[in-house]
């Protein structure tokens, strides 16, 4: 199991038992299929239902592990209503349109097991009536809406090399004043420099680069071999190729990955921190990957840049020089529905993008 999969389950497993009987034995039922963080998603957002359930006193139980399958039997659909309302109007944590959506997604993923699949001792289903089975769940985020969204938010042409360059020398510049951001910038510039080429040459998402071993890396080839989303196969580990710009800030941060971050040799971890008061470097959390980027990104100008739109100017810029096929297996999706993002963002069709593939190889 790769290493943002470990904490994940590890995660899971101590919040599960806080949960219901019932939603115990749906997440194990769901476990060999789906990864340990969309199984903890789902945690959270039946942790949040149910909290709301007991404060709305649509349940009488003391804690979330105490709520019974009558209380799901008995809903309304004004109670429903009433959730999705909470969810989109409270004054904190206001959520999207899109996480709403899923948030009810997984409310539907439940109900729909306990009414469905899941039986009692005499092979009735443990739950008589399904009222999430009414409740229609509008797809949001379609391919153009999510190019609009996304346009005028990514890095574009020479704004890639120029971002890497701002890491490397101009954060330096802006922050010399500042004596603890300029310290910290002098210790991790080549490192941070090199994550953002990586993914800005690979368009690897931020758990790949997270779980990156030194032994995944093969330089001489330009290739990089990651545990990609979906693939439940934890012995397989899938080639992703790099763009030559790359090897040069990997060169450089390989040489001082030991020395600079007094790693240990038994850290395998290709990107490594020295945590404050600690005296060895350890794996790079996705967390402090993120933070990163966004440090960053607002002072080069570009407030609304993050690590995963680093993915998506990536797919974009190779977009131009591919077609939707190549591009879907470089990133790693499933189909290529969520690759046509890029077609929307470029404005370039798929069959142009096709004909300059054919066109290139004849």
């Amino acid at each position: 199991m790769n290493i943002q999969k470990a904490i994940d389950r590890k995660k899971l497993d101590e919040r599960v038992v806080h949960m219901p009987w019932f939603v115990q034995q749906f997440i194990d039922y769901k476990l060999p299929d789906l990864s340990p963080s969309t199984l903890l998603e789902y945690i959270r957002d039946y942790e949040t239902f149910f909290s709301w359930l007991r404060a709305e006193g649509l349940s009488s139980a003391e804690s979330n592990a105490q709520v019974t399958l009558l209380d799901l039997e008995t809903l309304r659909m004004e109670s429903i209503v009433g959730f999705r309302l909470h969810l989109t109007t409270r004054v904190e944590g206001t959520n999207s349109k899109i996480t709403v959506s899923r948030k009810m997604s997984s409310l539907r993923s439940l109900f729909h097991y306990l009414s469905q699949i899941a039986e009692d001792e005499d092979f009735y289903p443990l739950l008589k009536r399904n009222i999430m089975a009414k409740v229609e769940i509008k797809r949001i985020h379609k391919p153009k809406d999510t190019a609009a969204k996304l346009k005028g938010k990514l890095l574009e042409e020479e704004e890639l090399l120029e971002f890497i360059g701002y890491i490397r020398e101009g954060y330096g510049a802006d922050v010399h004043n500042n004596k603890q951001a300029l310290y910290a910038h002098e210790l991790n510039k080549e490192r941070d420099a090199c994550i953002a080429s990586l993914i800005l040459n690979s368009g690897l998402r931020v758990s790949e680069v997270v779980n990156l071993n030194i032994d995944d890396l093969d330089l001489a080839n330009k290739i990089i071999y990651v545990f990609r989303k979906g693939n439940n196969d934890e012995s397989f580990k899938t080639p992703v190729y790099f763009r030559e710009q790359s090897k040069d800030e990997l060169f450089e941060y390989l040489e001082l990955r030991q020395t600079r971050y007094n790693t240990p040799k038994r850290e395998k971890a290709l990107f490594v921190a020295l945590p404050n008061g600690q005296k060895e470097g350890k794996r790079m959390t996705k967390r402090a990957i993120q933070a990163m980027i966004i440090k960053y990104a607002k002072r080069f100008g570009k407030p609304y840049l993050t690590v995963h739109k680093l993915r998506h100017s990536f797919a974009t810029d190779y977009y131009l020089q591919n077609d939707i096929y190549k591009t879907k297996e470089q990133l790693g999706h499933a189909s290529t529905e969520t690759t046509e993002v890029y077609a929307h963002l470029t404005d370039k069709t798929m069959s142009e993008a096709i004909e300059r593939r054919a066109d290139s190889e004849s």
